[in-house]
């Protein structure tokens, strides 16, 4: 078996399980990144959020074999950069976090929506997290978090 290889935060990586296995099982069972959450199992709440070739999707959703020859990136590798910097920053001036499972996908989804669209409204950060479900904020502290981001962040996106 020659296994599926994909670049995983940047480094090369081969999986030598089956090619319908979870990307999320994957990510979290075998490359030991805790940050992707399993919240649903049905791409319904973000909480397994990654960003594949810099499009965001949910892990739980996606088989291993589709990402072959594709990066990955999850908040273990982003965090390095100075895009998250910025986005934590803003995080957490804003009390955006309560209870942190929903960040990581909140993060690369404020990411992916950043990537696009460097200077959203309100109304487009609101659409852009929309896959996103946080059962503690009431969404507002990090609608303005990411709206900071923008702002303070201005010319990293």
């Amino acid at each position: 078996m020659n296994g599926i290889r994909f670049r995983l935060n940047g480094k090369d990586v081969c999986y030598e399980g089956s090619a319908t296995d979870r990307l999320l099982d994957v990510l979290r069972d075998t490359y030991d990144m805790k940050s992707v959450k399993c919240g649903c199992k049905e791409g319904e709440c973000g909480a397994c959020a990654v960003l594949i070739d810099s499009v965001l999707y949910n892990s739980c959703c996606v088989a291993v074999g589709a990402v072959e020859a594709h990066e990955i990136l999850t908040v273990e590798g982003f965090k390095e950069t100075e895009q998250f910097k910025a986005l934590s920053k803003a995080f957490a001036e804003l009390s955006a976090v309560q209870c942190g499972f929903c960040i990581p996908g909140m993060v690369l989804a404020s990411q992916a929506l950043l990537m696009k669209n460097p200077h959203p409204t309100k109304e487009q950060v609101q659409e852009g997290l929309s896959g996103n479900l946080c059962r503690c904020t009431g969404y507002n502290a990090i609608v303005n978090a990411v709206l900071n981001a923008s702002k303070e962040g201005d010319g990293l996106w």
